[in-house]
């Protein structure tokens, strides 16, 4: 009797890790969306004060898109083996996380300096919400970079499979929480808050 051997094919599969990271991703994308939704409806009901965002929101905006090209140069330059660039890098993304989120609480406080608080009207605090949501989310991306630096600094700085995906997992969160904002933003500049 002979056996028949199947061929095996190499697929091209996602790891795990980054699959279960994108399907949270894509949760905390449908909270968002259901926020900005729920902003929607109860704009159409009336008793809404429209206000220009304050300029700290656009320029934080900045500050964590610069932080994004900063992981991903950080991300490159640890593949390259580039010690010096990865970690320098990579504590610029932290720092500029940080710098992130103090602008937004400047802009929260000039909110507050525009008669605009969280009780005030629902534009209002759909916006101290709807941000310090975000901003929730920003700390988690910063406890995940301190984890990352402790090993860009802590361990010897070795191209691994293992390191590759832990960075890749940094990498990918980071991206989320920066574009995430930039949509919120657009999101609250067309409706004019």
């Amino acid at each position: 009797m002979q056996t028949v051997k199947l061929k095996q094919t190499k697929r091209n599969k996602i790891d795990p890790k980054i699959f279960a990271l994108l399907l949270a991703c894509a949760s905390m994308t449908m909270v968002f969306l259901a926020y900005t939704s729920a902003y929607i409806i109860r704009q159409a009901a009336g008793n809404w004060l429209e206000f220009r965002l304050p300029n700290e929101f656009f320029i934080s905006t900045g500050i964590l898109f610069l932080s994004s090209i900063c992981i991903h140069f950080s991300y490159r330059f640890f593949k390259k083996k580039n010690t010096s660039l990865y970690r320098g890098l990579l504590l610029l993304t932290l720092v500029l996380g940080i710098i992130f989120i103090y602008i937004q609480y400047l802009g929260w406080q000039q909110m507050l300096t525009m008669g605009i608080e969280l009780n005030t009207n629902p534009s209002g605090s759909f916006v101290y919400v709807i941000s310090g949501m975000h901003i929730a989310h920003v700390f988690g991306g910063l406890g995940v970079l301190i984890t990352a630096l402790l090993h860009a600094f802590l361990l010897e700085h070795r191209v691994t499979e293992k390191r590759i995906l832990r960075f890749r997992l940094t990498l990918i969160y980071w991206h989320f929480v920066d574009f995430l904002w930039i949509y919120l933003l657009i999101f609250f500049t067309l409706q004019k808050v």
